[in-house]
């Protein structure tokens, strides 16, 4: 019985021996398969197991110049319109005045979009006009009823990231008034640009002088609405972003401003140009 014991032991640590060997043996075997294979390219045997390499793009473009598109009034409709220039697929900056019936949804509308939302502020003109009057902003305002006035805008419209002027040709001339709005303005961090509507506007000058990011209005794209004019208007942008490396237009939500946005967006994105946010642009 004892030997037949001993004999058991021997074969079980034979057999547990030559397991042992083949495990190391196959071990080493893939490990020599798998250092020689490192390094090359894909093993393609059928369309279905082909494993995929990056391909880099052979031709990357190139931006030839930076736009930045503002487009005013937004707030006054919702329509097709309005609709049209959230659907461009470029960056653009809606800058959207306060008070309207389409004020709020328009603003959610635009930012569920992906697009940028500004303020567009109403300020007093020199040329007396109508409209807008609970949230116009006027020279003749105290220090505490621009601040209460800024600030109630800013509760409408949570979206927004920024300000530009509604008009203003008046209001932007006046260092008291734009002073008064970039502090409030800093406190929340937003920016501002200067839509310059006059050309004896301090806005920007004020901003840089208490440290709000801001922007200058380049060009106007429409303030005639005839599509050949719109169209040369637009020329003249691309040719200041491919010159300066960065230019801001402004434009208005009319219908005539997204036939010629839509005609020459595509052409523009071909040719290098890139379409930025306002807040991008800003210092």
């Amino acid at each position: 019985m004892k030997i037949k014991t001993a004999v058991y032991k021997k074969i079980i640590g034979f057999l547990s021996m030559a397991v042992l060997f083949l495990l190391v043996t196959n071990y080493l075997a893939l490990r020599k398969l798998d250092l020689v294979t490192r390094g090359k390219p894909p093993v393609k045997d059928n369309v279905e197991n082909t494993i995929p390499e990056t391909v880099p793009d052979p031709k990357p473009k190139i931006i030839t110049g930076k736009i930045v598109l503002v487009i005013d009034d937004f707030g006054y409709r919702d329509d097709k319109v309005s609709d049209g220039f959230l659907g461009l697929g470029i960056n653009i900056t809606c800058a959207i005045i306060p008070g309207h019936s389409q004020t709020r949804k328009f603003a959610e509308k635009a930012s569920s979009a992906g697009q940028e939302v500004i303020i567009h502020l109403p300020m007093e003109s020199r040329i007396p006009e109508r409209g807008e009057e609970d949230y116009k902003i006027k020279t003749g305002m105290t220090s505490e009823e621009i601040e209460w006035r800024i600030r109630e805008v800013l509760k409408d419209i949570p979206e927004a990231v920024g300000m530009n002027n509604h008009q203003g040709s008046k209001a932007t001339m006046d260092g008291k008034v734009m002073s008064v709005i970039g502090s409030v303005l800093k406190q929340h961090g937003k920016y501002f640009v200067d839509s310059r509507t006059t050309k004896e506007t301090v806005g920007e000058k004020t901003m840089r002088a208490l440290g709000v990011p801001t922007a200058r209005r380049h060009v106007f794209l429409d303030n005639e609405t005839d599509i050949k004019r719109i169209s040369s208007q637009l020329e003249q942008l691309v040719q200041m972003a491919r010159e300066q490396g960065i230019a801001l237009g402004i434009g208005h939500a009319k219908p005539n401003t997204l036939k010629v946005l839509k005609k020459e967006i595509p052409k523009l994105l071909e040719k290098g140009i890139q379409f930025e946010f306002a807040s991008r642009i800003v210092n």
